[in-house]
């Protein structure tokens, strides 16, 4: 092929990735998306499994990351909210937690939605991804399930003197005087240990105004359950953390009773 074929085919490609790329994020996305919905299914489920972030990292080829992002789940609760066909939100739940930003961001959804939502803690529901339950209109729990674990970490191993036993030599080049904060090949001093603890403290409190908002109780309560424990169902359920004891067939059943018809389950 001549210099002036290969220009054009390389043009054309060009103008036609484009298009698609347009297409794709343009608003016949949603139609796209929805497409993919069966036609019975009138209730949307996710699941929160593993650690929960705020995005799916890369995975390393041939091995699987027990990883559930927000960034996907806020996009199906706001696909299920646009699409007529689907009448609730069903939230399933087993994972120790993650990301707080990610449970305030599923919560928020939850609650930002107008079709009815519930949530179901599975093995365990905890940190984070009680958070993010607390946006569903219902919570249920078995009697044995781990709930709770209300509170922020950003504990780390701090490898510093191993470091120096094996003869490494930390050297800090940094432009601002805390960009350091945190890294492992060094301790943190007084100063910086209280800075850090003063900011998880201001996390943990915004952490259990919204679990007080979003389960109607007293901050102070939840407060006294903000101890970074899980609280076995039965005890979940006297704290206010859940509303009623159930596993998935249970909060079908409460999802039929709210939108009057039977529940047809499509897990996205």
């Amino acid at each position: 092929m001549n210099k002036k074929k290969i220009t054009i085919l390389i043009i054309s490609i060009a103008l036609i990735t484009f298009a698609a790329g347009a297409y794709l994020f343009s608003g016949d996305y949603e139609e796209l998306a929805e497409s993919v919905i069966p036609e019975s299914c009138n209730v949307m489920a996710f699941s929160i499994k593993g650690y929960l972030s705020t995005y799916t990292p890369l995975q390393p080829a041939g091995e699987e990351v027990d990883i559930s992002s927000s960034e996907e789940i806020v996009d199906g609760i706001l696909l299920a909210q646009n699409n007529p066909n689907i009448k609730a939100i069903m939230l399933s739940i087993d994972s120790g937690g993650g990301d707080g930003v990610a449970g305030e961001e599923i919560a928020h959804a939850l609650k930002s939605t107008e079709k009815p939502t519930v949530a179901v803690i599975r093995g365990l529901g905890a940190s984070s991804a009680y958070w993010a339950a607390t946006g569903a209109d219902k919570i249920y729990s078995s009697k044995i399930s781990d709930v709770g674990s209300i509170g922020i970490t950003a504990s780390y191993l701090d490898e510093s003197g191993k470091n120096a036993k094996e003869g490494y030599t930390y050297t800090e080049l940094s432009s601002a005087k805390y960009k350091n904060v945190g890294d492992p090949g060094r301790p943190l001093s007084a100063e910086e240990k209280a800075i850090v603890i003063a900011d998880l403290r201001k996390a943990h409190n915004v952490f259990v105004r919204d679990v007080a908002t979003n389960r109607e109780l007293e901050v102070s309560a939840v407060e006294k359950l903000a101890n970074g424990l899980t609280f076995i169902g039965e005890d979940a359920l006297k704290n206010g953390l859940i509303d009623e004891i159930g596993d998935i067939i249970t909060a079908t059943k409460y999802v039929e009773e709210q939108i009057g018809e039977k529940a047809e389950l499509c897990w996205y």
